[in-house]
């Protein structure tokens, strides 16, 4: 029987001798929830938890991209494309798409995201050379107006990873996991970039129609896990790896809530943590928010949720806003 541990997080003042640091960060515990897809869950203390699950839960996350992760860190969205679903055609101009980098820099994003191909459900793909012209420019851009801090491409296209860490990216965040191009991960891997893997079921085109999971929880982790196995036989270390569960990915709300209720099982991974949330329709749809603009309340409870689970990288479009949402978080907590 395979068993999950699942680190139940706290952040609390009163922490107990014999509780353990969750990746090196900002939260500790001392009992576990045990998962299986064969028994009832069941809660351990941290003193029973065997010594490779210890290893990897707690171990430090080594800087990625050459940003630090003891800390929450900030990624913000620049889709420069026409059709996103909550900002599309919004930044697509280069002279706005730098415009609004600079804005986010100034605002506190840790790294921004680079898009040129929307993946909101129903999106159809776009041809590799049309999403380099729309990224690359602007990632070349962004760099000669002397913005140093790290830049991802967000593709699924060989061409295209090559094209932006060309123009100055420094991590390729891929949607499809690296199955969408089998030459991706070992680009990434002669490149030395490292990368985001996340979980989708399905194409953007599909993923929407009728998503089914045995174990929603357990299927995204295994799969999770397959895909940073793969990236490491392609030569990617493990220390240059984040995952990311893929929230609104082929996702019903329900998939989505049981995926945020327990994220902190992703941290038994033994990378960073991605959780890109925000502005997305469950949101909506739990917030009555129906245009995408008015879910900033909505997704910074999803994100001040998160990172009391220990995520370490926020992926927004708010970047502001949840800036103020995380210093005001960790104030307190430091007050305690």
């Amino acid at each position: 029987m395979t068993y999950y541990y699942r680190p139940v997080p706290q952040t609390g003042p009163h922490r107990p001798e014999g509780a353990l640091t969750l990746a090196g960060g900002w939260v500790w515990f001392d009992t576990l929830e045990v998962l299986s897809r064969d028994a009832p869950a069941r809660l351990i203390p941290a003193s029973e938890l065997p010594e490779a699950a210890r290893a990897r839960l707690c171990a430090p996350r080594p800087a990625i991209a050459g940003m630090e992760v003891a800390a929450p860190r900030l990624m913000g969205i620049l889709n420069v494309t026409p059709d996103s679903f909550s900002d599309g055609g919004t930044h697509f101009a280069p002279d706005a798409a730098l415009a609004h980098a600079r804005a986010m820099a100034g605002a506190g994003a840790d790294i921004i995201d680079v898009g040129g191909e929307s993946t909101r459900p129903g999106a159809s793909e776009i041809a590799a050379e049309q999403e380099q012209r729309r990224t690359a420019p602007v990632i070349a851009a962004m760099r000669a107006a002397g913005l140093d801090l790290p830049i991802s491409i967000d593709t699924r296209k060989r061409s295209v990873a090559r094209a932006a860490a060309a123009a100055g990216a420094d991590l390729v965040n891929d949607v499809s996991g690296f199955t969408f191009d089998a030459g991706l991960a070992g680009y990434c891997a002669e490149a030395g970039l490292p990368v985001c893997v996340m979980h989708a079921q399905g194409d953007p085109q599909t993923m929407q129609q009728n998503p089914r999971y045995d174990d929603v929880l357990l299927d995204v982790y295994d799969f999770l896990a397959g895909r940073v196995a793969a990236l490491e036989a392609a030569g990617i270390a493990r220390a240059r790896i984040m995952v990311d569960p893929g929230i609104g990915f082929g996702k019903t709300q329900a998939h989505n809530l049981a995926l945020l209720a327990r994220l902190s099982l992703f941290h038994g991974l033994g990378c960073p943590i991605l959780l890109g949330a925000s502005r997305k329709r469950f949101i909506g749809d739990l917030s009555n928010t129906p245009e995408a603009r008015d879910r900033v309340p909505g997704s910074l409870a999803v994100a001040l949720g998160a990172v009391a689970q220990g995520v370490q990288i926020l992926r927004v479009h708010d970047v502001a806003e949840t800036r103020a949402a995380l210093d005001l978080w960790q104030a307190v907590r430091r007050a305690d």
